[in-house]
Order: C-alpha cells, then sequence, then structure tokens
C-alpha cells in the first residue's frame, strides 16, 4: 500500500500498532496452528497429552526443558477449561462451565514470574498472556506479595467465572487444604505431601491433576507413581494406568528448537542429567549418590572368565535381602556386577537357598550390624546365615569412605553393570541424598550390598578351583 500523504501514513502505523496490540492480547490462538513451520501435527506429544485427558483425570506432562511443557502444555490447557474456549480439534476432557482452579510452582517468585506471567502477562501489560484480555474480569495482588497475584477471575463462554488461584509450594501443605477444585495444575515437581492434598480438594468434582515437569530429581516417588516401580521407560514414552497416564517430550519432540539450539543446550548440560534435560527421561537425579549416567556403566551380560575371582556383598532385612554377586578383572582393575538375588519377606533360609545357587564356593561380605537382633525374631542374623552354610566376613561399614570408593570406581569406569541385574538398576536410579545431605534410606539394599562387595569383597574374591582345573585338564587334551 502507497501512502501519500503524511496523514495517511500515520493512520496506517496507527492501524498496525493496534493489529499489534490486539495480537499480544489473543496470545491463546497462536497456538497450535493448522499450517505453516509450528503447525499443530509437529507436536505429537503435547496433542497425546491433551487428548489422554478425555480419559485420565491424573496426568502428567514429564518433558525436557524448553519443549513448551509449561506455556504449551498445563498452561495451554488450563486456559481452555477456564475460558471454555475449546478449538475445533480438541479431543480431550472439556468442562461445561466454569471451574475454580489452582496453578501451583516451587517459590512465590517462580510462579510471579513464570506461571503468572505465562498466564496473564507482565504486570504492566495484563491481558497479554494465554488468558486473552477480554476475557480476563479482575486480578486480585496478594498482600505484600511484591507483584504476585492471589487469584484472576476470567469470563467463561457459558456466561459464568472461572477463578485460577496461584499457590506455591513453599507455602507449605496446609496452604493447599480447603475447598474443593475442580483442576489443580502443578507445575514443576511437588512434595508427596502437597500432592496428596491437591487429590483431596478434586474428589468432590472429580477434577483434573495436571502435573507438568522436566524429572531432574530422578526417580522420585511421585515419578515412579507414573512409572510403576520397575521404572521402566516405555519405548512409546507414553504410559497409561486406569485412570492415571504420562506422556514424556524432548527436544525432538518439537519443531521450534533449532539443531544449533539443542547443540548449545547439550554442551551446558550436566552428563548425568542429560537424559532428563534433553528428552524427560529420569535417571539420576540433581541429589544423586553416584551421577555417573547408566549408559557409561551399564554393559550387555557375558559369560564370566572361570579365572576372574568372585564374591558377593550381602545386606540383610526382611523387608529385603540383596546379595550382589561381582566379579574382579585383576588385569583391569574392573569389577564386573553379574548376579543378584533380591528378594523380600522370606526366611534366611531361602535366601540362602538363592544365595548358594549362584556358587557355593563364592565367599560373601555382610554388614556387621547383622551381628545384631532382628526386630522380626530376636535371633542374631549373622549366625544364622553362617549355621545355614553361608561364608561370610564382615565388611567394612564406614558409610561415607565407602561411598567415595565406589564413585570412584563408576567415574573411571572400573565397575561395571550387567544389563539383566534391574532391581539394581533400580535402586541406582533412586539413590539421594535429601535436602540437608544425608542419604536416604530407602529402596538402598543393593546400594548397601554393592558398597559392602567393593570395600571388602574384592580382598577376599574367589576364582572356583574345581573349574579351574577342568578348564586345564580340557585344554591339555586330558578327558575328566
Amino acid at each position: 500500500m502507497n501512502a501519500s500523504t503524511r496523514s495517511e501514513r500515520l493512520e496506517l502505523l496507527a492501524l498496525l500498532q493496534e493489529r499489534e496490540r490486539r495480537q499480544k492480547r489473543r496470545k491463546l490462538w497462536t497456538y497450535f496452528p493448522d499450517e505453516g513451520p509450528l503447525r499443530r501435527e509437529l507436536y505429537r506429544q503435547h496433542l497425546e497429552f491433551f487428548r489422554l485427558g478425555a480419559t485420565a483425570p491424573t496426568r502428567c506432562f514429564m518433558a525436557a526443558n524448553r519443549v513448551g511443557k509449561t506455556e504449551g502444555g498445563g498452561g495451554y490447557e488450563t486456559t481452555l477449561h477456564l475460558t471454555g474456549r475449546y478449538p475445533d480439534w480438541w479431543e480431550g476432557y472439556r468442562f461445561t462451565g466454569p471451574i475454580d482452579a489452582w496453578a501451583a510452582g516451587d517459590t512465590n517468585e517462580t510462579v510471579r514470574d513464570i506461571i503468572q506471567d505465562k498466564m496473564v502477562g507482565p504486570e504492566n501489560a495484563y491481558g497479554t498472556g494465554l488468558i486473552p484480555a477480554d476475557d480476563l474480569i479482575r486480578t486480585v495482588r496478594r498482600q505484600n506479595g511484591n507483584g504476585a497475584l492471589d487469584f484472576v477471575e476470567v469470563k467463561h463462554v457459558s456466561g459464568g467465572i472461572s477463578r485460577l488461584g496461584f499457590k506455591s509450594y513453599e507455602q507449605g501443605r496446609k496452604a493447599f487444604q480447603g475447598t474443593e477444585k475442580h483442576l489443580v495444575w502443578l507445575d514443576e515437581e511437588s512434595s508427596e505431601g502437597i500432592r496428596a492434598e491437591c487429590v483431596m480438594r478434586l474428589m468432590t468434582t472429580n477434577g483434573l491433576l495436571i502435573e507438568t515437569f522436566t524429572p531432574l530429581r530422578g526417580l522420585t516417588p511421585i515419578v515412579l507413581k507414573y512409572l510403576g516401580d520397575g521404572a521402566e521407560v516405555p519405548d512409546n514414552r507414553l504410559s497409561v494406568n486406569g485412570d492415571r497416564a504420562m506422556v514424556m517430550a524432548g527436544w525432538d519432540d518439537v519443531p521450534h528448537l533449532s539443531t544449533e539450539q539443542k547443540a548449545r543446550m547439550l554442551a551446558d548440560t550436566e552428563v548425568h542429567l542429560i537424559e532428563a534435560r534433553s528428552k524427560g527421561i529420569p535417571s539420576i537425579g540433581s541429589g544423586a549418590i553416584y551421577p555417573v549416567a547408566e549408559e557409561q556403566i551399564v554393559v550387555d551380560d557375558f559369560e564370566i572368565p572361570a579365572h576372574w575371582p568372585r564374591a558377593y556383598g550381602l545386606d540383610v532385612g526382611w523387608n529385603c535381602t540383596a546379595a550382589v554377586f561381582g566379579a574382579i578383572d585383576r588385569e583391569a582393575d574392573c569389577l564386573y556386577l553379574y548376579s543378584a538375588h533380591y528378594q523380600g519377606k522370606q526366611e534366611p533360609s531361602t535366601h540362602v537357598a538363592g544365595i548358594r545357587a549362584r556358587g557355593q564356593w563364592i565367599p560373601g561380605v555382610i554388614d556387621p550390624a547383622s551381628r545384631g537382633r532382628s526386630q522380626k525374631d530376636g535371633e542374631q542374623l549373622l549366625q544364622i546365615y553362617r549355621d545355614l552354610g553361608l561364608t561370610l566376613i564382615e565388611a567394612d561399614n564406614s558409610r561415607e569412605s565407602g561411598l567415595y570408593e565406589v564413585h570412584q570406581r563408576l567415574a573411571t569406569g572400573r565397575l561395571k553393570v550387567f544389563r539383566s541385574l534391574k532391581p539394581w538398576l533400580t535402586e541406582y536410579r533412586i539413590y539421594h541424598r535429601d535436602e540437608k545431605g544425608n542419604v536416604v534410606k530407602e529402596k538402598d539394599h543393593a546400594m548397601d550390598a554393592t558398597r559392602y562387595l567393593v570395600v571388602s569383597g574384592i580382598d577376599v574374591a574367589k576364582v572356583n578351583i574345581g573349574s579351574g582345573v577342568a578348564d586345564f585338564r580340557r585344554s591339555m587334551g586330558y578327558d575328566d
């Protein structure tokens, strides 16, 4: 268009500015378009997450950084439910009227700077977030909140008014007690207590719980609610279990990240968090005791050479008894964990049978605390296992020095694990310290047994003499 006069040019500029202003106030409609480089069909994991809402009221979008889990996932869906402005292609759950909802995150500051900003826009431009400006009826600030909002009221297409309250996990569990809700959106992983309170708020309404986070903490109890105790990641990165569903998404699942952007982010990512940050797959958490990626330590199973000495570490208890077997390649000074007895709530005789089946000649090292009395039967466990035929030596139970020694072997490639040791790998993924730096003593029996094996078992490991003689005779051409 050619503007011939100054007034026409000013009018055109004003029209362009008004169009830009209106577009900013209608951000919701820019998401998931039919066509173009960011067209809807290219966001398959997002669409699957939305679709599962029709049948799974509890859902988790376990996604990598920068894939749009907050704005394009939880924020987008929450806005649709608040306004009732569902697009024609929407296959997920639909509320028929206005809702009362919460959106929550880590801290007051992150809720204000991330969730609030994405939903309503910055403080000086309310209405430029996902909630359309024409639908944003009222914003109420939190007292002494430094710009943080307590809640907003949103016009619903039915004519009613929805309400969205903003909360943070640092407010504590009690802040999540109270009235019933239709929807709770938890952005970033919460605590079990807060999550439980949110679930209670949804019971009366049969409402929706949406969780969107990058699994940086590893296989936490909340992550395991979706993956199961086996902690196995499904091949399609999708899991549905009754009314609970989980979808994973990574950098390669979205078109808005360029190859160069992904390369830069990868270069700045800690090795043990690459799976979580780039694929949304929980591996080793940020508080991991052994921050060494699984792919660096896991090897395919192979037949252990007869001349490699073997031993096992044993951790006993009623809920679980674990014996981790290792074979040492003396030349390379590399310990291979090749087998494990892992069983709970059985008598010592059952465990002994499982251990002896792997080789009666193999010596074991055991936690010296087993000399004490068990809570179950009042007998000395160490003596019981010895009387049942196990050759057991008391291990050095210095925890921190033992953890250091195991870590050093893992980090330097001198401790490898057979791929078939599923229980061991499950424990490895969740073995971590709490916020105070203390080792979390839950589901750690295989880890304790490994520590005993590394610290004390390598020195007492033995070769099967009978097998060695047989091998020698065969190599010399003698008949057995």
